[in-house]
């Protein structure tokens, strides 16, 4: 699995106009299903995440985790993380999982992550949504399982 974390003050997802999930302080977590995944990897992304220390401590170090901070997620799916960008100028996507095994181990992620202790909110599988968030730091980390 991939997926790109963005430290936030804030940030929240749109369906059709309407908020369907946002998060305070702590991650949002942008996420992708790759062929060949399993529901171990999806437990094992959600662990690193859990436990990554990137928000900062008293004296202004990365040193502490979401959990540490007590704050919550944004998890949104992006099959778009699977870009080959290798041949032209048009990304391909065929190393993403198919939709119905990407759905599953999205939600199953999403699961995991909040077994952690993390409150959790979620985007919309397979929807056109609007993200917006006010990226911390700026602290972006690509992460791969």
């Amino acid at each position: 699995m991939r997926a790109i974390l963005q430290r936030v003050s804030e940030a929240q997802v749109r369906v059709a106009g309407d908020v369907i999930g946002q998060c305070g302080p702590g991650l949002m977590v942008l996420v992708c299903a790759m062929q060949g995944d399993t529901t171990a990897n999806a437990d094992k992304l959600a662990t690193k995440i859990a436990r990554l220390r990137i928000f900062d401590d008293g004296e202004g170090k990365m040193n502490r985790s979401i959990l540490d901070i007590g704050g919550s997620a944004l998890v949104v799916s992006q099959f778009t993380l699977a870009a080959d960008t290798s041949r032209g100028n048009r990304p391909g996507f065929s190393a993403a999982a198919a939709p119905d095994e990407g759905r599953m181990l999205y939600e199953h992620f999403t699961l995991a992550l909040a077994a952690q202790g993390i409150a959790v909110e979620t985007g919309e599988f397979g929807a056109d949504m609007k993200v917006s968030l006010i990226n911390d730091g700026p602290i972006t980390i690509s992460l791969e399982v």
